[in-house]
Protein backbone atom coordinates (compact mmCIF):
# COMPACT_ATOMS: atom_id res chain seq x y z
CA UNK A 1 0.00 0.00 0.00
CA UNK A 2 1.29 3.23 -1.06
CA UNK A 3 1.30 6.84 1.17
CA UNK A 4 -0.81 8.13 -0.50
CA UNK A 5 -3.06 5.60 0.27
CA UNK A 6 -2.41 5.45 4.27
CA UNK A 7 -3.17 9.59 4.22
CA UNK A 8 -6.69 8.85 2.78
CA UNK A 9 -7.47 8.62 6.51
CA UNK A 10 -6.62 11.84 7.72
CA UNK A 11 -10.05 13.21 7.05
CA UNK A 12 -11.76 10.59 8.89
CA UNK A 13 -9.84 10.45 12.24
CA UNK A 14 -12.45 9.94 15.25
CA UNK A 15 -11.80 12.33 18.65
CA UNK A 16 -10.22 8.97 20.16
CA UNK A 17 -7.91 8.69 17.85
CA UNK A 18 -6.54 12.97 17.61
CA UNK A 19 -3.42 13.97 18.56
CA UNK A 20 -2.61 16.34 21.34
CA UNK A 21 0.37 18.20 22.44
CA UNK A 22 2.87 16.26 24.59
CA UNK A 23 3.87 19.21 26.88
CA UNK A 24 0.01 19.57 27.72
CA UNK A 25 -0.58 16.11 28.51
CA UNK A 26 2.81 15.70 30.86
CA UNK A 27 5.04 19.35 31.65
CA UNK A 28 7.81 17.34 32.84
CA UNK A 29 9.41 15.67 29.63
CA UNK A 30 12.88 17.67 28.06
CA UNK A 31 11.91 17.85 24.49
CA UNK A 32 14.83 18.45 21.87
CA UNK A 33 13.73 17.31 18.63
CA UNK A 34 16.46 16.97 17.12
CA UNK A 35 15.16 16.74 13.67
CA UNK A 36 13.91 20.82 14.39
CA UNK A 37 17.95 21.36 14.14
CA UNK A 38 20.80 20.32 12.20
CA UNK A 39 21.92 18.20 15.01
CA UNK A 40 21.11 14.96 13.55
CA UNK A 41 22.57 12.41 10.78
CA UNK A 42 21.26 14.98 8.02
CA UNK A 43 22.90 17.84 8.96
CA UNK A 44 20.06 19.92 7.94
CA UNK A 45 16.90 21.08 9.58
CA UNK A 46 14.10 19.28 8.75
CA UNK A 47 11.21 20.11 10.96
CA UNK A 48 9.73 23.54 10.36
CA UNK A 49 8.87 24.05 14.31
CA UNK A 50 10.10 21.82 17.19
CA UNK A 51 6.31 21.19 18.28
CA UNK A 52 6.18 17.96 19.53
CA UNK A 53 2.58 15.88 19.26
CA UNK A 54 1.45 12.15 19.49
CA UNK A 55 -1.70 10.39 19.82
CA UNK A 56 -3.73 11.09 22.69
CA UNK A 57 -3.38 7.26 23.49
CA UNK A 58 0.44 7.37 22.95
CA UNK A 59 1.06 10.22 24.98
CA UNK A 60 -1.01 9.34 27.71
CA UNK A 61 1.22 5.75 28.11
CA UNK A 62 3.81 7.98 27.60
CA UNK A 63 3.40 10.07 30.37
CA UNK A 64 2.54 7.30 32.58
CA UNK A 65 6.32 6.05 32.60
CA UNK A 66 7.65 9.34 33.14
CA UNK A 67 6.24 9.54 36.27
CA UNK A 68 7.99 6.29 37.17
CA UNK A 69 10.65 7.16 35.69
CA UNK A 70 10.31 10.60 38.04
CA UNK A 71 9.62 8.48 41.27
CA UNK A 72 13.40 6.85 40.65
CA UNK A 73 14.95 10.81 39.87
CA UNK A 74 14.73 9.98 35.86
CA UNK A 75 12.85 12.28 33.37
CA UNK A 76 12.21 11.38 29.67
CA UNK A 77 13.77 13.23 26.79
CA UNK A 78 12.41 13.20 23.75
CA UNK A 79 14.13 13.30 20.65
CA UNK A 80 11.55 12.15 17.93
CA UNK A 81 7.93 11.62 18.24
CA UNK A 82 5.24 12.11 15.51
CA UNK A 83 7.23 12.20 11.99
CA UNK A 84 5.48 14.18 8.92
CA UNK A 85 5.72 11.59 5.81
CA UNK A 86 7.63 13.83 3.97
CA UNK A 87 10.80 13.58 6.74
CA UNK A 88 10.62 10.10 5.98
CA UNK A 89 11.05 10.01 1.98
CA UNK A 90 13.73 12.27 2.57
CA UNK A 91 15.04 9.85 5.35
CA UNK A 92 14.61 6.75 3.08
CA UNK A 93 16.43 8.46 -0.15
CA UNK A 94 18.99 9.06 2.29
CA UNK A 95 19.52 5.75 3.88
CA UNK A 96 18.05 2.60 2.20
CA UNK A 97 18.43 0.32 4.83
CA UNK A 98 15.45 -1.31 6.54
CA UNK A 99 16.71 -2.01 9.70
CA UNK A 100 16.89 1.55 10.73
CA UNK A 101 14.51 3.77 8.06
CA UNK A 102 11.27 2.39 7.48
CA UNK A 103 10.13 2.19 3.65
CA UNK A 104 7.80 5.25 2.96
CA UNK A 105 6.44 2.85 -0.19
CA UNK A 106 5.90 0.07 2.45
CA UNK A 107 3.94 1.23 4.98
CA UNK A 108 6.25 4.08 6.70
CA UNK A 109 6.93 4.88 10.10
CA UNK A 110 5.09 3.87 12.90
CA UNK A 111 6.43 8.04 13.88
CA UNK A 112 4.36 8.98 11.26
CA UNK A 113 1.43 7.25 12.72
CA UNK A 114 2.27 9.58 15.81
CA UNK A 115 2.84 6.13 18.11
CA UNK A 116 6.48 6.16 18.18
CA UNK A 117 9.04 8.32 19.87
CA UNK A 118 12.63 7.94 20.12
CA UNK A 119 13.59 8.70 24.04
CA UNK A 120 16.39 8.59 26.56
CA UNK A 121 16.92 9.31 30.02
CA UNK A 122 18.32 12.08 31.42
CA UNK A 123 19.27 12.57 35.76
CA UNK A 124 17.85 15.55 38.09
CA UNK A 125 20.46 17.67 36.85
CA UNK A 126 19.61 17.30 32.60
CA UNK A 127 22.19 15.04 31.98
CA UNK A 128 21.83 11.96 29.44
CA UNK A 129 22.37 8.52 31.26
CA UNK A 130 24.75 6.51 29.83
CA UNK A 131 23.45 4.43 26.71
CA UNK A 132 24.75 2.07 24.34
CA UNK A 133 25.26 4.89 21.54
CA UNK A 134 24.03 8.22 20.12
CA UNK A 135 21.17 8.82 18.87
CA UNK A 136 20.85 7.71 15.07
CA UNK A 137 24.02 5.92 15.02
CA UNK A 138 23.15 3.35 11.89
CA UNK A 139 25.73 1.16 13.14
CA UNK A 140 25.59 -1.93 15.34
CA UNK A 141 26.09 -0.03 18.84
CA UNK A 142 23.08 1.19 18.51
CA UNK A 143 21.55 -2.86 18.73
CA UNK A 144 20.08 -4.08 21.63
CA UNK A 145 21.70 -7.40 21.35
CA UNK A 146 25.31 -5.20 21.03
CA UNK A 147 27.69 -7.52 23.29
CA UNK A 148 30.28 -4.67 23.98
CA UNK A 149 28.30 -1.92 25.45
CA UNK A 150 29.15 -1.03 28.99
CA UNK A 151 27.46 -2.32 32.00
CA UNK A 152 26.06 0.99 32.96
CA UNK A 153 24.87 1.38 29.50
CA UNK A 154 23.12 -2.10 29.65
CA UNK A 155 21.51 -1.46 32.61
CA UNK A 156 20.36 2.09 31.63
CA UNK A 157 18.36 0.73 28.51
CA UNK A 158 17.29 -2.33 30.58
CA UNK A 159 15.88 0.38 33.25
CA UNK A 160 14.49 2.54 30.18
CA UNK A 161 13.25 -0.83 28.19
CA UNK A 162 11.18 -2.76 31.25
CA UNK A 163 9.15 0.39 32.11
CA UNK A 164 8.47 1.56 28.74
CA UNK A 165 6.97 -1.70 27.83
CA UNK A 166 5.15 -2.12 31.65
CA UNK A 167 3.48 0.85 30.22
CA UNK A 168 2.14 -0.04 26.76
CA UNK A 169 5.20 -0.25 24.64
CA UNK A 170 7.44 -2.30 21.89
CA UNK A 171 10.88 -2.11 20.82
CA UNK A 172 13.26 -3.04 17.68
CA UNK A 173 16.60 -4.28 18.33
CA UNK A 174 18.44 -2.24 16.20
CA UNK A 175 17.32 1.51 17.52
CA UNK A 176 17.55 1.13 21.64
CA UNK A 177 15.91 4.74 21.49
CA UNK A 178 13.30 3.75 19.50
CA UNK A 179 9.45 2.50 20.85
CA UNK A 180 6.01 1.80 19.54
CA UNK A 181 2.87 1.51 20.68
CA UNK A 182 1.50 -1.70 21.21
CA UNK A 183 -1.54 -0.31 19.60
CA UNK A 184 -0.30 1.58 16.54
CA UNK A 185 -1.67 -0.81 14.50
CA UNK A 186 -4.71 0.88 14.84
CA UNK A 187 -4.20 4.05 13.25
CA UNK A 188 -2.67 5.25 9.83
CA UNK A 189 0.16 7.52 8.53
CA UNK A 190 -0.98 10.95 8.13
CA UNK A 191 0.24 14.15 6.86
CA UNK A 192 -0.80 17.17 9.57
CA UNK A 193 0.27 20.54 10.19
CA UNK A 194 2.06 20.30 13.66
CA UNK A 195 1.89 24.65 13.45
CA UNK A 196 -1.92 24.33 13.94
CA UNK A 197 -0.89 23.33 17.64
CA UNK A 198 1.18 26.46 18.39
CA UNK A 199 -0.48 28.23 21.02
Amino acid sequence: MKLKEYSKEVNTISEDNCFVLLKEIHKCFIIELRYATDNNFTGQRLYQTDICVLRKATAEKLAEANEEFRKLGYRVKIWDAYRPPYVQKIFWDMVKDKRFIANPDEGGSIHSRGCAVDITLVDKNGQELEMPSGFDDFSKNAFRDNPNMSEEARKNVELLTSIMIKHGFTTINEEWWHFEDVDAVKYFVVDIDVSLFRK
